[in-house]
């Protein structure tokens, strides 16, 4: 059954002489079912032409702009017979030119001055085919896929001009914004000469009725349900530069709605021509655009087909068994000074098999580039941005640890596995709360007996004060932070030297709890021993982070 009534007969047959599509004339008549949408356009031609052909009377269209004029029931036919001819010729579709972008190979198509071709070329099986083939040629891995489009923000003042022409009712139309402005009011007009009222949410948007007609030819397309919650995203950014100026006279009479932003091109983004339409007079709108608006000479162009997808999440722990290795690369002054880095030995691998575009790296707490981590390891998360294979076996993810543990004796990986984005944060709860223990071998510049370093063993949860350290000063704020050591022990080597063992909250300086940092760590080894102290090497042999879960080997 075709979707419009006989109450939208005199909207219909005026939108489609001032040159709208019959999608966008369901949208402005309301039409907010999916069949019609979904229909082949020579189809939606024809179906419409039987319907206006139910009156044969002379038509009298009133619009502001161009005045007044007769048209005959002949000249409509005529036009949609000339667009069916352009389709049955194969002129008016589009085409994947040799640098991969996509465009139309027909310049003289009868394009909507509202969508500017949107739902005329850009829905129709050919450019979806167009569109998959790139999506497939991009080598993502995936089991279904949100879809997005990005369309010019001069549609909307299009759209509200002919929408506020056929409905002369004010009313409120935050969600449009110049050739859907101009279409609005067009609209607006009409609607108010009949009568009938029209709401904003009356109006089907572009976007809504695009996906409605394209969701289910991709989804054939490449096998694959589309769906909101997916990873994988496939997005079309469309441009109209014949238009591109539609928005201008915006910024002169709304100069505050139109702000320079960070990483943005144009001023004239959608949201904030929304604004500036939200804003301006209806008056003044009419006098700097036509309304209805003017038919352009071209559809739409792609500018970009983008693929991408959303992160994944690789954790597990480490051990560090060198005393030269930074856990992230070591670069002052643009110059590195050691030749890998914890990071690097574990991302290198996991960036080659997940085929991702880059990493972010991070972990409970770090250890200083002299300093090794022992015992179960450090938890740590690797975000991988943009991967092409998502995918993988639990025996894979084994196959992947044995990998990077045989690629270096630096360091060894455990429990490596896929976990969430949420997930992460368990890493990071409660950091400073948890504890860690260390062995360090302390140097005293005073010849020492067993008897003089027992008394640290009785030593139980001994509050200090940590002013920030010298070595960390240029990268963390200058503050003093109190620190909890839980318990220490000792282990007599000779008279200059010991063994010391210690639990500690998380986040403590264990060498400058040693020498004391000129003073900023109160009280420290040095001075409870009423000596100089100094630490000559140092093992982390614990985090206390109950995360990521342990695997069985």
């Amino acid at each position: 059954m075709f979707p419009l009534t006989e109450e939208n007969k005199h909207v219909a047959q005026m939108l489609l002489r001032t040159g709208t599509c019959p999608r966008c004339i369901f949208r402005f008549c309301g039409v907010d079912f999916h069949a019609p949408y979904k229909l082949p356009y020579k189809e939606l031609l024809n179906e419409l032409q039987k319907f206006l052909e139910t009156e044969k009377e002379e038509l009298i269209l009133d619009v502001p702009n161009p005045p007044p004029k007769k048209i005959r029931l002949q000249e409509l036919e005529d036009g949609i017979d000339g667009i069916d001819n352009l389709s049955q010729n194969g002129e008016g579709r589009v085409s994947v030119m040799e640098d991969g972008s996509i465009s139309s190979k027909n310049a003289n198509l009868n394009v909507c001055n509202v969508c500017l071709g949107i739902l005329q070329e850009f829905c129709e099986k050919e450019f979806i085919k167009k569109v998959c083939q790139k999506v497939e040629a991009s080598g993502f891995e995936f089991t279904n896929l949100v879809f997005s489009v990005s369309f010019p923000p001069q549609l909307s003042v299009r759209e509200a001009t002919t929408l506020k022409t056929l409905h002369r009712t004010h009313r409120t139309y935050s969600n449009l914004s110049i050739q859907q402005h101009a279409a609005w009011l067009l609209v607006k007009q009409e609607m108010g000469k009949q009568n009938l009222l029209l709401g904003r949410n009356d109006i089907v948007q572009l976007k809504e009725a695009y996906k409605w007609i394209t969701h289910p030819l991709f989804s054939e397309e490449l096998g694959v349900p589309i769906d909101g919650k997916s990873l994988f995203e496939v997005s079309v950014i469309f441009a109209h530069p014949e238009t591109v100026e539609d928005c201008h006279f915006l910024r002169a009479i709304c100069p505050d709605c139109f702000k320079p932003a960070k990483n943005k091109q144009s001023v004239f983004t959608r949201m904030a021509v929304m604004k500036a339409l939200n804003k301006i007079k209806e008056e003044d709108f009419r006098k700097q655009f036509p309304c209805p608006p003017n038919s352009p000479k071209a559809v739409c162009t792609v500018l970009e087909i983008e693929c991408a997808h959303g992160a994944v999440f690789v954790a597990g722990r480490y051990n560090k068994y060198s005393r030269n290795l930074p856990q992230t690369p070591w670069i002052i002054d643009g110059e590195r000074k050691l030749e890998s880095s914890v990071e690097e030995l574990i991302s290198d691998h996991l960036l080659a098999v997940f085929k991702a575009k880059s990493f972010n790296f991070s972990s409970s707490g770090r250890e200083d580039v002299d300093v090794r981590t022992l015992g179960n390891g450090r938890p740590f998360a690797i975000e991988l941005v943009n991967p092409h294979r998502v995918h993988f076996t639990s025996q894979e993810i084994k196959e992947l640890q044995q990998k990077i543990n045989n690629s270096s004796n630096k360091i060894q990986v455990r429990d490596l596995q896929l976990v969430t984005r949420e997930a992460i944060g368990h890493m990071k709860e409660g950091e400073e709360e948890k504890t860690k223990s260390y062995s360090a071998l302390i140097w005293t510049n005073k010849a020492i007996q067993k008897k003089d370093i027992e008394f640290l063993n009785d030593i139980k949860d001994l509050k200090i004060d940590q002013k920030t350290p010298l070595r960390v000063l240029h990268r963390r704020p200058l503050a003093v932070r109190t620190r909890i050591i839980h318990s220490m022990e000792t282990r007599y080597v000779d008279e200059h030297h010991f063994h010391l063992y210690l639990k500690t909250q998380a986040g403590t300086y264990i060498k400058e709890f040693v020498h004391g940092d000129f003073g900023r760590t109160k009280p420290n080894i040095g001075s409870l021993m009423n000596m100089t102290a100094d630490i000559l090497e140092l093992d982390v042999e614990s985090v206390d982070v109950d995360w990521p879960p342990a695997l069985d080997d």
